[in-house]
């Protein structure tokens, strides 16, 4: 895919123009970059900025309403993410999508997932257990609606409090890095195969089993879904196989 710099005034994600925060900014810094950071992942993962897009701390900066400092911090965490590429010198690269590097993410992922989700449906609080019954009925009124955005909202939310259930720090900061890639990979290919309707059955299954604290459950579940983004992945690559 060939896309041309973000500049300004012009061209590229800057006449997408500012990316709306879902509540009002708070004050600390912490939350100033973790906000900047929401907005700024969405709108890679969501294609408004597409991949292979220069783009400049300031032009994110103008977009998401946040300041420079907060900006900068949530930079360096979409680079540990590979989602954005920093170039010393140079600017600011958002990276591309490899279907060889989408497999072995999952590869990896596989293994991770089915870690945490077993270890949060056996420490999930009642609270967390509620939560992820919310989110499994958002996956299939976001399939219904065919909301491929708010979608892509819930299937970040469920990952976070799968993160925040398992309790498992190790698990978590190796997880933190694979998450973003694989919903800018499904994003970009869903629409080709139809996708989202069994995505959906699929997310709403480990919610269940995460919320009735069904541990073996919650593996294999996770396994599906791996099984099924597998099976998109290499559709890309060999469309009708």
């Amino acid at each position: 895919m060939v896309t041309k710099p973000v500049a300004r005034p012009k061209g590229g994600a800057r006449n997408a123009g500012p990316i709306a925060a879902a509540h009002p900014l708070p004050e600390p810094k912490a939350k100033l970059t973790d906000l900047a950071y929401g907005m700024i992942e969405e709108a890679i993962v969501t294609l408004r900025i597409p991949p292979g897009s220069a783009i400049s701390e300031q032009v994110l900066s103008e977009m998401t309403g946040v300041g420079r400092t907060p900006i900068r911090e949530a930079i360096q965490r979409l680079a540990r993410e590979h989602l954005i590429i920093v170039l010393p010198q140079r600017g600011l690269l958002v990276s591309e999508i490899d279907v060889n590097k989408q497999l072995k993410l999952l590869e990896t992922r596989r293994e991770i997932e089915r870690l945490i989700c077993r270890s949060a449906a056996r420490r999930a609080n009642d609270a967390e257990r509620k939560r992820f019954v919310q989110l499994g009925q958002e996956f299939l009124r976001s399939s219904a609606k065919n909301d491929d955005v708010a979608f892509v909202r819930a299937d970040r939310a469920f990952n976070e409090l799968c993160l925040v259930a398992a309790r498992n720090e190790f698990a978590e900061g190796a997880m933190r890095l694979l998450h973003g890639l694989s919903r800018r990979f499904w994003y970009l290919h869903y629409k080709q195969t139809a996708e989202m309707p069994e995505m959906a059955r699929l997310h709403a299954a480990l919610a269940t089993a995460l919320a009735m604290g069904d541990v073996q459950g919650a593996g294999e579940a996770s396994d599906r879904l791996i099984d099924n983004l597998e099976n998109f992945t290499r559709a890309t690559v060999m469309p009708g196989r």
